[in-house]
């Protein structure tokens, strides 16, 4: 059913009673001083050196709103949800909704049953590929990817073509790590049932154009599936504009806590849909002859669900609307112009992914040292990267190399972090050339 999300009673406990409001500089800018005071963390030292984390992408850092969030439900409101005739209950349960409620706020979504609370992206593309592919794809069916997908946005895929008899076919990239979308459009038939794509490449940075993707694939009847793990923290997302019919999203991602993440879903798929997993809390009646499932969003989130941490969700999203997605894109383009002018000082480095549009991820190689070596002389310097193939082998395959270091950026990173990091990359030089 299509039912608009009710408001919580007058009494109702708040999840972001104690989020602050947009952090500006007093001439209406970002002010990235003060929002790195929210984030305790960025204080600390490493091996005797300030710590640079370069590292969002595999997770960012929380603020104090998000910890004061979670920390006040578990000392005040602590209880299960739903179904509870006492106050904590109530109150939790309260706590729980509401949540949903900022999540529909922050992706442009309105219809109550269409924001589903999972462990993360990952288990929200699962939940897509075994429950809506699983019933829906059949033998001489399409799949269609993009060579840039995360393993998450594969592997499921990869399952439930096997089992249905459907074929996976991927989507080549450019040489800039763009989408080839000529060749998307050649590809695109009454064969393909999903066409399964991220917004933003973990690996390149690559931005897809999700609302062109979008209109060519329902022209020929085929649902979309986007993984938003790397957009959603960095841009804003309106779903409704962007034509999706499935988007996930990670909360660690997002300044959140781990353990939890979000699928949307068109809310008329998610009710044709049967459920994932079987338990409590996704069902209205069951006897040994029959079960009748809840309708959506309880379909899918049988058992305790992670009350706690979509509360913290919660505070992050509304952390993150209050300082302004369009302030903070603004912000990491910046940073990603200047790292990019920056690198070019370092001899022998070269950068994968220069698309057009991109995100703040750089991944790069360098002439004279392995990624992991990168990795690990750039943390003794107090800089935080990630190395490896970034659990997207394919890109890696596709451009002829076993792994990137990547730098990766978020909302408290700053210019004066790059002389670390640049300094750290001649060391890197010094120590193998």
């Amino acid at each position: 059913m299509n039912r608009p999300l009710a408001d919580a009673p007058a009494d109702s406990p708040s999840v972001t009673s104690a989020v602050p409001p947009a952090v500006l500089s007093a001439n209406g800018n970002f002010d990235v001083n003060a929002v790195r005071r929210d984030f305790p963390v960025l204080s600390r030292s490493v091996y005797g050196k300030p710590l640079v984390y370069l590292d969002n992408a595999a997770t960012t850092h929380k603020p104090l709103a998000v910890l004061e969030a979670m920390d006040r439900f578990y000392r005040t409101s602590n209880a299960n949800v739903h179904r509870g005739v006492h106050r904590l209950s109530m109150d939790a349960t309260n706590f729980y909704d509401e949540a949903r409620r900022v999540l529909h706020k922050f992706f442009g979504t309105a219809i109550g049953c269409e924001i589903i609370f999972t462990r993360g992206a990952t288990e929200s593309l699962n939940l897509v590929a075994q429950s809506y592919g699983g019933s829906v794809l059949r033998e001489g069916d399409e799949v269609l990817l993009t060579w840039m997908e995360h393993h998450s946005n594969i592997v499921p895929w990869q399952m439930v073509c096997a089992r249905t008899g459907a074929k996976l076919r991927p989507i080549p990239i450019l040489d800039d790590g763009s989408l080839d979308m000529d060749a998307y459009r050649s590809m695109l038939s009454e064969r393909v049932k999903v066409v399964a794509v991220t917004h933003v490449s973990n690996a390149l940075g690559t931005v897809n154009p999700i609302a062109e993707i979008s209109r060519l694939a329902h022209d020929v009847g085929a649902v979309v599936v986007v993984d938003g793990a790397q957009a959603a923290p960095h841009m804003p997302v309106n779903l409704r504009e962007l034509g999706v019919d499935f988007y996930v999203a990670a909360g660690h991602k997002m300044y959140g806590p781990t353990g939890i993440g979000i699928l949307y879903g068109r809310a008329d798929l998610l009710e044709r849909m049967p459920p994932w997993q079987g338990g409590g809390d996704m069902i209205l009646s069951v006897s040994f002859e029959k079960t009748v499932y809840a309708q959506p969003p309880q379909k899918f989130e049988a058992g305790t669900p992670p009350i706690a941490e979509a509360i913290g969700l919660a505070a992050a999203a509304t952390y993150l609307m209050n300082l302004g997605m369009s302030e903070i894109h603004r912000h990491e383009q910046h940073l990603l112009r200047t790292l990019t002018e920056r690198m070019a000082e370092v001899p022998g480095l070269r950068i994968l992914g220069t698309a057009p549009q991109k995100a703040g991820v750089v991944s790069f190689v360098m002439d004279c040292a392995h990624p992991h070596d990168i990795g690990q002389i750039l943390d003794g310097e107090g800089v935080a990267v990630r190395a490896g193939h970034h659990c997207a082998q394919p890109v890696m395959q596709r451009f002829g190399i076993p792994a990137t270091t990547r730098v990766s950026l978020g909302l408290y990173n700053t210019d004066a972090e790059f002389d670390a990091l640049i300094g750290a990359l001649h060391k890197v030089r010094r120590m193998f050339a």
